[in-house]
């Protein structure tokens, strides 16, 4: 806050000298003694005109500041309690910036790695995801070609201790502070195997962990190419665009984008995305702040890679920020079909700003507004109502726009998809079997006995895999409630709280029995979604992150509709053309 009060104080005093010059050229062939007085009041009147919103601005925030200083100031001196100066602070700082919205954030210096992985993807590690599992912290995804995986850390591998100190109670961010350091330092870890008597003991050096922004690329059939984007860190264009003409060599005819579940990340990159796909000097994106050097225009730059395959995007309520500049664009410029559901709604533009002590504040300086010119934002965090809780734009405030060729589309709360497609919804013993980590403990179990398996496409969960799976979690605890048990219980105690339930008790229990779930019909029920997350979870033992989502690819709702889609023609252009317009979101 200080430096930019400084700033006004500052501008103020220039104003103030060129007033004074002026003023004395004016003057300078009449005698200054006999007009000194009229000279002098006429430079206050002005000086007090121009100077008055600064002044009183520049007061406020100096009042307030010595307040904060005073009462942090007469606290440490007088509570009970010693105090941690830099936890408290912080903790004044957030609840400061909480007042705003969840995008403007306090950096500290601890936290700058995090801050670096976050805005290029870079890190300095071992390169593997980790999870928490009863005492102990497991290796979940090694990443492919970084230490962990050269070093043979295994997914299922238990992390027993970290350089000579046990790791049993430490959390999951815990572990990862200490596995990330300077690349080319070591880190001793010990782990306990499935299948092995003894523990392991490997000494791992640290390398620069870049994380790629294209998770998977491939041809889905003869003409069908797929792009899925995981990240919006540096380089993101550059890779879409490789992975574009590498398809095209295979004989891409048509290009699937998926940007499900991506929050976002750095503009420019957002910018170079959808320069892959329309031509030099069209405008993506527009910025626009209370400062006059926020408001951009964000242009491509280069020559379309390919201006003219047909292209879908597929969306979820998890693509945010960049992702939805991307959509946006892609829609209001006519240039593809969007599938999925209404993206989250992020239409702000965070810019990090340093301060002292090697600390950075993340603040939201802007807003974006796609080509069209509406702005995607959900939410207006300036409105704000009595609890704190703000409100999501209603839909009779929401302003029509026109797309390039003459659609219409509406601003106010992310982007609705050209066809809405309700995401799929996993059965209750699916959650819980991915939530206790039996599918994952399955996955270590098959690998120690399976040492190599056919390719992803080939590979697939047979009848005596699944039955050997039934058998393996028998033992094992993983019951649960479903929504009708849970409604059945609050019928049951709201009856009691109003003296009805004894004269339903019979009609209660003979539903309550009716309605009980059985995990074993479960099981058979929910076979197939159960065998898909099994195959996707043992793959990914052998052919790591891409083997996953390669095999998540093969019951895609969303990419048969793209596949189905692309062979309709009629419809494709009829979407874009505006002529065809499909089931908005239910």
């Amino acid at each position: 806050m200080w430096p930019m009060g400084w700033q006004w104080l500052r501008s103020s005093t220039l104003i103030k000298d060129s007033i004074k010059r002026r003023c004395i050229m004016k003057l300078d062939r009449i005698s200054f003694r006999r007009y000194r007085i009229w000279i002098a009041i006429f430079v206050v009147a002005i000086i007090s005109v121009v100077s008055f919103s600064f002044v009183d601005n520049d007061f406020e925030i100096a009042k307030n500041l010595d307040i904060f200083s005073t009462m942090y100031k007469e606290l440490n001196n007088n509570y009970v309690d010693d105090i941690k100066p830099s936890e408290i602070m912080k903790i004044g700082i957030n609840a400061m910036l909480e007042s705003l919205d969840p995008y403007t954030t306090f950096i500290s210096e601890s936290e700058l790695e995090d801050y670096k992985l976050m805005t290029t993807g870079q890190y300095g590690g071992i390169g593997s995801l980790i999870h928490k599992n009863g005492d102990y912290v497991v290796i979940s995804d090694p990443y492919e070609g970084f230490p962990a995986q050269k070093n043979d850390l295994r997914a299922g591998d238990m992390i027993i201790s970290i350089n000579d100190k046990s790791a049993k109670g430490k959390s999951s961010s815990d572990v990862t502070d200490i596995l990330r350091g300077q690349p080319g330092t070591s880190v001793k870890i010990q782990i306990k195997r499935e299948g092995e008597d003894k523990p392991i003991e490997k000494t791992i050096e640290r390398a620069e962990i870049k994380l790629n922004n294209v998770e998977y690329s491939g041809m889905l059939d003869d003409v069908n190419g797929y792009i899925k984007l995981t990240n919006f860190y540096q380089d993101a264009g550059r890779e879409v665009k490789d992975a574009v003409v590498k398809l095209k060599d295979k004989g891409m005819k048509n290009c699937i984008l998926d940007l499900r579940g991506n929050g976002g990340g750095l503009l420019n990159e957002a910018v170079n995305i959808v320069n892959v796909f329309v031509d030099k000097g069209i405008t993506v994106v527009n910025t626009k702040g209370k400062l006059k050097d926020r408001n951009n225009t964000h242009r491509t730059l280069n020559p379309a890679t390919d201006k003219d395959i047909p292209l879908i995007v597929l969306v979820d309520r998890g693509s945010a920020s960049a992702s939805e500049i991307v959509t946006g664009a892609i829609q209001d410029l006519d240039r593809g079909v969007i599938i999925g559901e209404r993206t989250y709604g992020k239409g702000l533009v965070q810019n990090v700003v340093p301060l002292s002590y090697n600390t950075k504040l993340k603040v939201t300086i802007a807003k974006y507004y796609i080509p069209s010119g509406r702005c995607i934002q959900a939410i207006d965090y300036s409105k704000k109502h009595e609890d704190g809780s703000v409100a999501k734009v209603p839909d009779s405030l929401k302003v029509a726009f026109k797309t390039k060729d003459g659609r219409t589309v509406y601003d106010g709360g992310g982007i609705e998809p050209d066809i809405y497609l309700t995401p799929k919804k996993y059965a209750n013993i699916s959650f819980r079997l991915v939530e206790k980590y039996l599918i994952f403990d399955y996955a270590t179990k098959f690998k120690i006995s399976h040492p190599s398996i056919v390719a992803v496409k080939d590979f697939a969960i047979t009848d005596d895999i699944y039955k050997d799976f039934v058998s393996f979690i028998s033992d094992k605890s993983y019951d649960y409630t479903t929504k009708s048990e849970q409604s059945l219980d609050d019928l049951k105690k709201n009856a009691e709280d109003e003296k009805y339930y004894d004269a339903v008790k019979v009609e209660y229990e003979a539903l309550k029995n009716k309605m009980m779930h059985n995990k074993q019909d479960d099981l058979a029920k929910f076979k197939d979604e159960i065998k898909q997350l099994l195959k996707e979870e043992i793959v990914s033992r052998y052919y790591y992150q891409k083997g996953r989502l390669e095999a998540s690819l093969e019951n895609d709702e969303e990419i048969k509709k793209a596949i189905e889609t692309f062979k309709d023609n009629k419809s494709y252009t009829g979407i874009l053309s505006g002529t065809i317009v499909l089931n908005k979101e239910k």
